[in-house]
């Protein structure tokens, strides 16, 4: 099973409390290590989700725990994250914690792209990661099965891997043990302020009061913060990955080859990908964030696809509802798992290349292919920050495709930016109106 889904069983069905110290929306690995930091710290924290813990993104990705190619911005995060992920298992006795320090590589073509990766090299070697250039035949040697004309390539062996689907519900059940209350199949209709405060927050099973909430919605983020009166630009993009069957072990790191990508699982097989295409489609807030997304378009317009009508339920999808009340339903409850079906381009690309680029895979064959929704910024980075109104808002989300690595390390920064505590990190890349101050929008790698 690669992914949770509507139909998978609610395993956390706390009672609604009446009221805490903090209320988390959104239980994917964002929303669930920032509770699991917070009851740490000693906070009262209920956790809701209107489908289930890790039922979007969070169990659909490739489960990547990389360092390797992150936004200047964002690998002091992703560095301490990486130590976090080192320690879960041990710590909260999850087995399904566990992170395979496996390494990854990227393989380059040609000059041009090696050229890209020398750059970000010596940003690694700034921080005095273990990052280092391959060579050709290195590169050849450290990805043993994979077919290809390498240039050269890079490797971080401190990067590794985890399982999505189990990992994420393994931390809210630790998170439950310090305490949070979590309440899957519980959406988070409105939050309720006076005086420019926040003072509880209204879900579909009743009132909470409390006086900071994390939001953490990955894809219908932007939706809740337009009904609170604030506009925070992202859209949403469908990427499709799948997994073989069981196949010999190669002892492969994680590895990024132009046009196809691939990790070892812990059930046997491998989680692959093409890695060149994402799907976007149309609704209102794609001509609304037009401007502010072009840079990045400009950069991966050739991976990028536009579909002319969402499926129904889509966040933002034409028709739906902007605006609502504490007592009305939702877009949340009509949807509880955003569940899009795979590309069937994708599809295709990897039936034709598994066997090319690895054809002991391509022996093995498919098992499964399935899609996920990521939440993508115009600059391809997180908001990681305190938002401007009401007070006692605060905002992890836009993870654009590489949320699930970096979790854990966000979760501990927005904790601490909750309490009052020190974050640790430069948070500028990552404030709320960095797309309405006038400051130019640079894309990080997507």
């Amino acid at each position: 099973m690669p992914m949770i889904s509507e139909s998978t069983p609610v395993a956390f069905s706390d009672p609604l409390p009446d009221a805490v110290d903090v209320v988390v929306i959104g239980a994917g690995v964002v929303g669930t290590a920032t509770a699991w930091f917070l009851a740490r710290r000693g906070a009262s924290v209920a956790l809701f989700e209107k489908g289930r813990v890790a039922g979007e993104q969070s169990s659909r990705n490739w489960g990547w725990v990389r360092q390797q190619g992150r936004d200047r911005a964002e690998l002091p995060i992703m560095m301490e994250s990486n130590r976090i992920w080192r320690g879960l298992a041990g710590e909260t006795g999850e087995k399904d914690l566990a992170f395979t320090a496996s390494g990854c590589v990227y393989l380059a073509e040609d000059e041009r792209q090696l050229a890209k990766f020398e750059a970000w090299h010596a940003l690694a070697k700034q921080h005095q990661l273990d990052t280092r250039m391959l060579p050709k035949e290195e590169a050849r040697e450290a990805v043993p099965g994979i077919e290809g004309k390498w240039a050269g390539g890079m490797v971080t062996p401190s990067d590794g891997r985890a399982e999505p689907f189990v990992a994420v519900p393994a931390l809210a059940r630790a998170a439950r043990r310090l305490g949070v209350s979590i309440v899957e199949s519980c959406a988070v209709r409105t939050i309720e302020t006076a005086g420019g405060q926040i003072r509880g927050v209204c879900t579909e099973r009743g009132p909470v009061r409390t006086e900071r909430v994390v939001l953490a919605g990955g894809a219908w983020s932007t939706c809740f913060a337009g009904n609170a009166g604030l506009d925070l630009p992202q859209l949403i993009v469908r990427s499709t990955v799948g997994r073989t069957r069981a196949a010999p072990d190669r002892n492969l790191p994680n590895v990024s080859a132009p046009g196809f990508t691939v990790r070892r699982r812990e059930d046997g097989g491998y989680t692959v990908s093409t890695g060149d295409l994402v799907e976007h489609y149309l609704c209102r807030r794609s001509f609304r964030y037009f401007k502010k997304f072009l840079p990045l378009l400009k950069l991966s317009a050739r991976d990028v696809r536009i579909r002319l009508k969402p499926p129904a339920g889509h966040p933002g999808a034409w028709g739906s509802k902007s605006r609502w009340s504490g007592g009305e339903v939702t877009p949340f409850e009509r949807m509880r798992v955003l569940n899009p079906p795979p590309s069937e381009l994708v599809r295709r690309r990897l039936t034709e290349r598994l066997p090319r680029r690895a054809p002991w895979l391509g022996e093995a064959g498919i098992a499964e292919i399935w899609a996920g929704m990521i939440d993508v910024t115009p600059d391809a980075v997180p908001y990681i920050c305190e938002a401007p109104a009401p007070d006692g808002l605060f905002i992890g989300t836009g993870m654009s495709g590489h949320g699930f690595g970096i979790g854990p390390g966000v979760g501990r920064v927005l904790a601490d930016l909750v309490l009052g505590r020190p974050p640790g990190h430069d948070l500028a890349r990552f404030r709320f109106g960095r797309f309405a101050d006038g400051s130019p929008i640079v894309p990080g790698p997507y």
